[in-house]
């Protein structure tokens, strides 16, 4: 009989885990500000440094994985987590609970802007988070560093990761470039051949980039404008859109201005307002379908337009996430997500420098984003009590006058 002291501890059961999912991303949903890099960097903070749910490793291959899917990034890592974690109830927590406070909040908002016509000054409340965010950002960039470029390949890639998005070329594009130059770099040109091919003869049948349009389904504008603001249009167009958006939730921000401000559905002021609120609510950009549905057909369009635009995610992540070890035992599809890693972690560094050009305007912002990234270093403290102080610092600001 082996000695009961070196058998593994036992693992918790799946109804503890979803509770703990909950409770983490309940919080998440209600205090996740500052876009999807700040958000990947709290969960990475939650998941892999505090509770030790995932290493480095797996967390960089979730985000590699959602990376290269159309929607959401930090919503899918969040539903892959809780994949990871409890299984299909697991990815239903963590996902539905990650966005649902910042729809809900978004839809109040909505309510409030349709009665009194104008957004409530933020300005001075961003001031002092924004640079915190910054801080946040950097300091999951030194911490994925180690795990994402490891050699000089992945180095070279990261880097010119950076340089391709400061040009302005596209994320996707970055991403797909990444993941071959490494593929390339590691000599596995003429095993990917075969590979490949086979991944692509399997994945040829889900459909090209032209998404319901393949089906010869009018695009999501004149979807809109046949059916004016009913809800089935309204779901299949914001589902069009989970569906295509790739890259950065601000894409989003083109296919709401074809969509809506072109037919003479909304004006450029609305679909402005409602990218200002879904910037300035917790969780992910994307609940700006939330204030959009609402303005179109009230508190059934914000529901049916939330749920359309979400609803891809999580069934692709569902499709995905099983594959990633399988993925990792190749050894071409394990330098292709090397690649996307290491060009992932370039992305974040490039939009953390265009953010911080923004965030970081005066002395008071310097030493709030220095100060903050000091203490992330040095005490590893929730990100979450930093962006309350950084608020209160804009708070002061605000009341007292900018220096």
């Amino acid at each position: 009989m082996s000695d009961p002291s070196l058998r593994p501890a036992p693992t918790p059961a799946r109804g503890p885990r979803l509770g703990e999912l909950a409770r983490l991303f309940l919080r998440l949903g209600l205090t996740a500000f500052g876009g999807p890099a700040a958000h990947l960097a709290m969960f990475r903070h939650e998941v892999v440094v505090r509770r030790r749910w995932l290493s480095e490793q797996r967390f960089l291959d979730l985000l590699g994985a959602a990376s290269v899917l159309p929607g959401p990034t930090s919503t899918e890592v969040a539903i892959a987590i809780g994949q990871e974690r409890a299984g299909w109830r697991g990815m239903l927590v963590s996902g539905t609970l990650f966005v649902l406070p910042a729809a809900l909040i978004v839809l109040l908002l909505a309510m409030a802007y349709e009665r009194f016509g104008s957004l409530p000054q933020v300005d001075w409340i961003l001031y002092g988070i924004q640079p915190v965010v910054i801080a946040v950002v950097a300091h999951a960039l030194i911490g994925l560093a180690p795990s994402a470029i490891r050699d000089a390949p992945t180095a070279l890639i990261g880097s010119g990761a950076i340089a391709l998005t400061l040009l302005g070329y596209d994320p996707l594009l970055v991403l797909g470039v990444g993941a071959v130059m490494l593929l390339a770099l590691r000599g596995l040109a003429l095993v990917a051949g075969r590979q490949l091919g086979a991944v692509a003869g399997g994945l040829g049948g889900l459909g090209g980039p032209g998404g319901l349009d393949g089906n010869g389904m009018a695009g999501p504008a004149a979807v809109v404008t046949a059916h004016a603001v009913g809800l089935g249009a309204i779901f299949l167009t914001f589902l069009k859109m989970g569906l295509l958006v790739f890259g950065s939730g601000y894409v989003l921000i083109a296919f709401l201005r074809a969509d809506f401000v072109a037919p003479g559905l909304l004006t450029d002021r609305q679909l402005l307002d409602g990218v200002a609120i879904g910037q300035v609510t917790p969780g992910p950009v994307f609940t700006t379908a939330t204030f959009i549905g609402y303005l179109l057909a009230g508190v059934p369009g914000a529901i049916v337009a939330t749920i359309a635009v979400f609803l891809p995610s999580f069934v692709l992540v569902g499709l995905v996430h099983p594959i990633v070890p399988r993925l990792r035992a190749s050894p071409v599809m394990s330098a292709l997500l090397d690649g996307v890693n290491a060009a992932a972690l370039g992305l974040m560094a490039a939009v953390s420098f265009e953010l911080a050009r923004t965030a970081v305007v005066d002395a008071v912002t310097a030493v709030v984003a220095i100060v903050s990234l000091l203490v992330l270093v040095r005490w590893r403290v929730n990100p979450v009590w930093l962006l309350v102080v950084g608020g209160t610092v804009g708070i002061v600001v605000g009341v007292t006058g900018r220096p």
